[in-house]
């Protein structure tokens, strides 16, 4: 059995026990491929640590560390206490034993509660898989890093720390329509009757790593390199270095589906670079119109999943874009962006299933069109 099959398998058997996670799951294993990390935003009890869990248990012979900061955590309790021994010595050697520095899978919950004591050394790890402490510098075996929070970071000291997360993944509560599966498979996930989990080993993850530097992008550029363009006029910050690592995560959606070239549809994965809650909607509009034409049987199934978009988050964006049209002052280009958010926002509401809140929506985002007009 190929990697790429051992490491779907995995996919297929975690989703199985959390009804209504496809979306996470598939979302964390696109992340093992690119090895880029994740960030779960979502409040407690929403299944992240477990999922988290679940994945790292099918990874073969591989070391998972889990751990929740608060303010008051300190390097140690990360990176591991000093060797004493050493320290006799008069060395400054980390005992990482059992600690970050190991782990093939690290979970960090709460991450935004990472003090100074801790963020250098973190953003380093998080960045460039280097663990330096003192003279102390090692390579870490670390696949992937994976942080969640209930809340986004309101300290600008670290956005830093957000912007090592390439992926961002909202993490909800499930439909109140699939309570019952989850209730069933929790049941069935809590009980001793295991069944037997597949299983992939670190080694095969990298080569899949290893793999996916040979996909083909050549095909898709073009369309990337404008949709960055767009994306930025729309006001969603796309750095040089995000657009530069974004690559790796087209070329991962292409290698799960067995391909050794990227196609359109793979431009799924840039619904999940936002770095708002408002963004959510808008790249979603945008993206989903760019693919929605370009899907077939050989997309990711994320790809195809165009979710019934939320009509109030819908209805607070116009109301948005209503009070920033009204500012006084607005040059030409802000003009210009509160339009194409407005464009993407209208093309979100024709998703709506409630044709009542459909209508709301769509009556409200005309009115602010009229008043467009008006002020021209």
């Amino acid at each position: 059995m190929s990697s790429i099959e051992k490491l779907n398998q995995v996919l297929s058997h975690v989703k199985k026990s959390y009804v209504g996670k496809d979306e996470i799951v598939d979302l964390l294993g696109l992340c093992l491929v690119a090895k880029e990390n994740a960030f779960l935003l979502g409040p407690p009890g929403t299944a992240k640590s477990a999922i988290i869990r679940s994945l790292s248990n099918c990874i073969e012979d591989g070391k998972n560390f889990e751990y929740l900061l608060t303010r008051f955590t300190e390097p140690n309790e990360i990176f591991g206490p000093f060797d004493i021994r050493k320290l006799k010595e008069g060395e400054l050697i980390t005992n990482t034993e059992g600690m970050m520095p190991e782990a093939s899978m690290v979970f960090l919950d709460e991450i935004f509660n990472a003090n100074s004591a801790i963020l250098n050394s973190l953003l380093m790890a998080l960045n460039e898989r280097i663990f330096r402490r003192g003279k102390e510098t090692r390579k870490l075996p670390a696949l992937m890093f994976v942080g969640a929070s209930n809340l986004l970071p309101e300290d600008e000291t670290l956005n830093a720390l957000l912007d090592r997360f390439l992926i961002r993944i909202k993490c909800d509560y499930v439909d109140t329509d699939l309570l019952e599966k989850v209730l069933l498979a929790g049941w069935k996930l809590d009980g001793s009757n295991y069944e037997e989990q597949p299983s992939i080993t670190p080694t095969e993850i990298i080569e899949l790593q290893n793999q996916r530097r040979q996909v083909d992008l050549s095909a898709v550029r073009k369309q990337y390199v404008d949709l960055v363009h767009n994306l930025r006029n729309t006001g969603i910050k796309v750095s040089d270095r995000r657009a530069v690592k974004i690559q790796n995560l087209i070329a991962a959606s292409a290698l799960i589906c067995n391909r050794t070239v990227a196609i359109t549809s793979d431009l799924w994965v840039l619904k999940y670079i936002w770095d708002t809650e408002e963004q959510i909607e808008i790249l979603s509009g945008i993206i989903d119109n760019i693919i929605e034409k370009h899907v077939d049987n050989e997309s990711h199934p994320q790809a195809t999943f165009n979710k019934a978009p939320n009509a109030e988050e819908l209805v607070k964006e116009v109301l948005i874009l209503k009070n920033r049209w009204e500012v006084n002052g607005l040059s030409f280009e802000e003009q210009n962006v509160i339009k194409d958010k407005l464009r993407y926002v209208q093309t979100r509401s024709n998703w709506i299933k409630s044709n009542e809140h459909k209508q709301h929506i769509q009556t409200e985002i005309e009115s602010l069109w009229q008043k467009m007009l008006q002020t021209i």
